[in-house]
């Protein structure tokens, strides 16, 4: 199977090439963010707030990353289930996010948003936070401190491998119609 090598942020002519199933390795810079810090960033753009970082162009990733006390670093970054987002993913979208990675199943009005908004969602390893851990090399908080584990923290990732679950013209694994 061909691996497709991408540097962030993900631009428009790369998310149209890309299809599902295809596998994909990261290189650059992602976002996490879980369930509150979905409710949080559609709040503060509802109100108009300025957001912690630049959402135009962003690859945001379903994780609540452990960071070891002793050492500072991150020691486990497993997705988790991508459906628990979807309340708030069309809002993201139409904000400017362009990438989601979680695991797991989209509702059907998430696929149509993908689709209106030339977005893509990518799934990577459930089970594997700690190899995938391996693959960020630094991190920083941006926002949202007081949500501990679900804080957003920037990650810097090298070679951090996904599969493209839903492309951008809304066709996706788990519907065999890729």
């Amino acid at each position: 199977m061909k691996v497709i090598r991408i540097d962030l942020p993900l631009h428009d002519d790369v998310i149209q090439s890309l299809k599902a199933g295809d596998k994909v390795l990261f290189s650059g810079t992602i976002y996490t963010a879980r369930d509150k810090a979905h409710e949080l960033l559609v709040k503060d753009i509802g109100s108009g707030k300025s957001l912690p970082f630049v959402i135009k162009q962003a690859v945001l990733y379903y994780t609540g990353p452990i960071v070891s006390d002793r050492t500072g670093r991150i020691i486990s970054a497993g997705p988790t289930t991508s459906a628990r987002m979807d309340t708030y993913t069309e809002q993201l979208l139409a904000a400017g996010v362009r990438g989601m990675i979680g695991k797991g199943y989209r509702s059907r009005e998430v696929i149509e948003a993908i689709r209106k908004y030339r977005a893509i969602y990518f799934s990577t390893i459930g089970g594997a936070g700690v190899y995938l851990a391996k693959r960020i090399k630094a991190h920083r908080l941006v926002a949202f401190e007081e949500l501990g584990v679900e804080a957003v923290y920037e990650l810097q990732v090298e070679e951090f491998p996904c599969y493209v679950t839903i492309d951008s013209k809304g066709h996706g694994i788990f519907d065999n119609n890729y």
